[in-house]
């Protein structure tokens, strides 16, 4: 039958094409006279896209597609897309460090566990992206292992002279020793303080290498916690006794938290802190002194350091006391404290994330920036403060953002108030301290106004007061060196490579190994960068020009001996530098013992890139010898609702890109494409590239006429060429 085109029922947009395969161009008989054959007429370009087949079925390399992991799992037309038209996926985020580590640095498998099951069940394989990159790292946990070692200081002043020893002397000091116990300099827990050295040599019993305290006064009905640092060459064992004027000279301690009381503590080669309290009903009646033993002499062999400076006993009961009742949170809770606004919240940390490492913290968390007073945490002086008194506020803060803003106020009940503003806090633990005097005589509140920055808070050791009495020492704190950074941040590494490719051994058989190590003009990174991102995290900063080697020796080590192990960057088509310097760099890390199967080119272009540039890239890679794979593939538009033109050279500049990449590099070095997102669904593009449309599919998962540029890039030829102009029903 002869037909003529009335009127389409479906209409071509100027933003999308239709894609199902049976929504074709209806038609209506008109009389002989106007008929033609329909050979005769021009095939629609939405009729010729819809008869395309999958993507995939048009060439023999990999193809693949870079997804949202949640999208895939939940969307069953975003999967069924995903499934039909590629051969693996990569996923964007969900395999990163950031998202897998948790503040522990445990990797938490069971979501992408799931994710890899049901792509594999649908025939797919899964491309590994990515182990090291400098960006979507945990950095809390990461920098978290390199800062400071902060040792608290005692509660209150001390009431042991350690003068002696820090005079280098034991005298005043008793115990049984000759030659077994001395004071050694440098071996304290900083490089420049003391520590007591006792070796125990053929001992076999607790108080054959014992060391004694002075007396020390005490103050009746008062408790007293004694602290001490200790460590030992090997494994070791220790307890303390004391004298005659307690009531048990040899107690057994809740060491370790655990709920069991134990005569001996134990020790290692990493510093401890042994803290015990003495309450006043363990002295004897009338006693106005007592001393205690360091007993150490259970196993022979073993050598003993105690650091000098913070061997302490302080009087808990001394006056005047901290006017914050729960400034440190011990008792698991953060009553009295109490606060509104904003839609915050406010609890008592794990047992472990006070400061220091050790204890509790009041954590505050703020999820919607607003004015520093829209959230506020709350406490109540039991009486008000005196007018032009000179009081001292500190405390340790830090937060979960790398710079949130942070204002103090001492409030009356009238809401007047005298204000300590331009606080900010960064990640790691930081003191605030400051002077306060009130401005009139009717002070009643202590407020932490933290509204300002969307983000978590973590408060430890808050103290408030007059400073008429001697307060306790404040903490000693240790900066790592650059070897132990060195060190740590490699063992890091390590675990991270080992148990992802291990884990996922017999489901990833390819990695993208070392994300984005350039920079545009082409030298490595340095990880020297002014502003970080909360998750940004330079491995290189710490392990040098050679963490690319270890990186890719380990993944070697722990995968199999047939995975693909790849390199990847950006830009390599805008700044042929960075693609020289990249080739450098992995002529470098195969000189140190190697292996880099490939270079991933990621190719986020524009309809503006230089073709004679993309050209050139290929050119280069292609003279590198390795496998060659375009990792994350997209063209930008500029905008989400793109003209028929600017649809048609987008599909223009994708077949560019695949026919450059077919025609220059040699087949056997072909790894493949990867799509990167389906769609233009906003879905898809809620981190990247959002109010854009540089996909394949619309944003109704629509096939746009990219997916014939794509296809035909594939298949090296106009696939539409063969059709017969027949409509086909």
């Amino acid at each position: 039958m002869k037909y003529t085109k009335l009127i389409p029922i479906i209409v071509l947009s100027s933003v999308m094409f239709s894609s199902c395969e049976d929504n074709y161009m209806e038609w209506q008989e008109v009389p002989d006279a106007n008929k033609i054959t329909s050979a005769e007429l021009p095939l629609e370009l939405q009729e010729k896209i819809s008869r395309y087949e999958a993507l995939n079925s048009y060439t023999d390399f990999t193809l693949g597609a870079g997804i949202v992991l949640d999208l895939y799992m939940n969307n069953d037309s975003y999967r069924n897309l995903v499934i039909e038209n590629f051969d693996d996926v990569t996923v964007g985020y969900a395999m990163k460090h950031g998202p897998m580590v948790n503040s522990q640095g445990e990797i938490e498998f069971e979501t992408v566990d799931n994710f890899i099951a049901s792509v594999r069940d649908a025939g797919l394989d899964v491309y590994g992206h990515t182990l090291v990159w400098h960006a979507n790292q945990n950095a809390s946990y990461l920098n978290g292992l390199i800062s400071p070692i902060v040792i608290p200081g005692s509660s209150g002043a001390n009431s042991l002279d350690l003068s002696s020893l820090q005079a280098g002397t034991l005298d005043g000091w008793g115990g049984s020793w000759n030659s077994a116990i001395s004071i050694v300099d440098g071996k304290g827990l900083s490089d420049s303080s003391k520590a007591v050295q006792m070796v125990a040599d053929g001992t076999a019993n607790p108080w054959e290498l014992q060391l004694g305290t002075p007396n020390i006064p005490i103050v009746s009905g008062h408790s007293y916690e004694v602290s001490f640092y200790i460590k030992s060459d090997q494994p070791g064992k220790g307890r303390i006794s004391f004298d005659t004027n307690l009531s048990n000279q040899y107690p057994w301690f809740d060491w370790y938290s655990s709920g069991s009381q134990t005569e001996a503590f134990e020790t290692s080669s990493e510093w401890k802190q042994v803290k015990f309290t003495l309450d006043a009903s363990n002295f004897v009646t009338g006693a106005t002194t007592f001393m205690f033993n360091f007993d150490l002499g259970y196993l022979s062999g073993v050598t003993y350091l105690i650091d000098v400076d913070n061997i302490s006993v302080v009087d808990l009961d001394a006056q005047p006391e901290n006017m914050i009742a729960n400034g440190d949170f011990e008792d698991g809770t953060i009553s009295p404290w109490n606060g509104w606004g904003n839609g915050s919240s406010r609890e008592v940390s794990a047992a472990g994330d006070g400061f220091g490492g050790t204890g509790y913290a009041m954590v505050l968390n703020n999820s919607v920036a607003a004015s520093n007073y829209s959230a506020q945490q709350v406490y109540t002086f039991s009486q008000p403060l005196e007018m032009g008194k000179e009081y001292t506020c500190s405390f340790w803060v830090k937060s979960t953002s790398s710079s949130a803003n942070l204002q103090v106020q001492i409030q009356s009940d009238d809401y007047s108030a005298d204000y300590y503003g331009g606080i900010v806090v960064g990640n790691s633990w930081t003191k605030v301290e400051f002077p306060v005097t009130p401005t009139t005589d009717n002070r009643t509140k202590l407020i932490f106004d933290f509204g300002e920055t969307a983000t978590t808070y973590y408060f430890d050791d808050i103290v408030f007061t007059s400073g008429e009495a001697g307060g306790g020492s404040g903490p000693t704190i240790i900066e790592k060196t650059d070897e132990e950074k060195t060190e740590i941040i490699g063992d890091a590494m390590e675990d991270w490579i080992s148990k992802m490719v291990s884990h996922y051994k017999d489901d990833v058989f390819a990695w993208d190994v070392v994300n984005e190590p350039m920079k545009e003009g082409g030298s490595l990174r340095d990880g020297n960068v002014a502003e970080l991102a909360d998750d940004d995290f330079y491995w290189v900063k710490y392990l040098g020009k050679d963490y690319a080697v270890t990186a890719f020796k380990l993944a070697r080590q722990y995968g199999n001996p047939t995975d693909k192990l790849f390199i990847n960057d950006y830009n390599l088509e805008s700044s042929l530098e960075k693609c020289d310097g990249l080739i450098e760099y992995v002529q470098y890390i195969e000189s140190k013992g190697a292996t880099v199967d490939g270079i991933g080119t990621q190719m986020h272009i524009s309809l503006n890139s230089d073709k004679d540039k993309i050209i050139q890239m290929f050119q280069k890679l292609a003279a590198s010898g390795k496998l060659i794979k375009i990792s994350e593939l997209d063209v930008r538009l500029g905008t989400n609702s793109p003209t028929v033109a600017q649809l048609a050279d987008q599909a223009a500049m994708y077949q560019f890109v695949i026919d450059s990449f077919k025609e220059h590099i040699p087949a056997s070095q072909q790894y493949g494409v990867t799509l990167w997102n389906i769609s233009d669904n906003a879905n898809e593009h809620e981190f990247w590239l959002p109010n854009e449309a540089p996909n394949v599919w619309d944003a109704n998962y629509a096939r746009k006429h990219a997916y014939k540029g794509v296809a035909d890039g594939l298949a090296g030829r106009d696939v539409s060429e063969d059709f017969s102009g027949e409509i086909e029903y």
